[in-house]
């Protein structure tokens, strides 16, 4: 089964793959734990930000479902 974005969701991380920046705001970072949390069914618990491994490996996560349905 592959996973696809709502419409809503879509739009977010559209708009969030069109801005070209190497830091992302405590917003952006909210939405990404949260889609991340919704696409692969998990509790919510943010990574440390401290270390950006865990949220740049969830954001490639994320582009694996922008891929499948874009």
């Amino acid at each position: 089964m592959v996973t696809k974005f709502n419409k809503d969701d879509r739009q977010k991380w559209k708009k969030f793959r069109m801005a070209k920046k190497s830091v992302i705001s405590r917003k952006e970072f909210e939405m990404v734990c949260n889609l991340h949390r919704t696409y692969y069914k998990h509790n919510l618990s943010n990574p440390c930000t401290c270390n950006p491994k865990q949220i740049n490996q969830w954001i490639a996560d994320l582009n694996k479902i922008w891929d499948n349905g874009n």
